[in-house]
């Protein structure tokens, strides 16, 4: 019997589980909005809510569970500075699950998580910065142009 046991294992070691999360976290804050399966979207939505809580806080005792849980600090001070003060009237309710159809190889449903009131240029925004700080200098003017 599964009495107490609350969460999805997704066919993953415990370690695995919790370093995939901590990862999809990260890209979460980072992105605003992550794609992947359905079950992997329910489990994380209430980790991803318990860090907004966090950095709602934004003690620093809070910003030290933050980087226990999730292991990337560009993440944790984009949490602290931008999206806990984003929140800061709001009581819950952080994130989004929508429905995204079915993937196309092994038919997986699918859904994008996203955070309320998110920004939409944040998703691929350090990509886009990584791309033209890499271009010569000469292409970058031209592609301005």
């Amino acid at each position: 019997m599964r009495h107490a046991k609350v969460h999805r294992k997704l066919n993953r070691t415990h370690e695995h589980r919790k370093a995939m999360f901590a990862n999809m976290v990260a890209s979460l804050i980072v992105h605003e909005q992550v794609v992947t399966t359905l079950p992997k979207a329910k489990e994380l939505r209430p980790i991803v809510e318990k860090m907004i809580t966090l950095a709602k806080k934004g003690s620093l005792h809070a910003r030290r569970r933050a980087i226990a849980e999730i292991k990337d600090l560009d993440a944790v001070k984009k949490l602290f500075a931008v999206i806990g003060p984003r929140y800061k009237g709001r009581n819950g309710g952080y994130a989004r699950i929508v429905k995204a159809g079915f993937r196309h190889g092994d038919m997986a449903p699918v859904a994008v998580i996203e955070l309320v009131d998110r920004d939409v240029e944040a998703k691929g925004k350090e990509d886009r910065a990584r791309h033209e700080a890499t271009k010569p200098k000469g292409e970058a003017a031209e592609a301005a142009a």
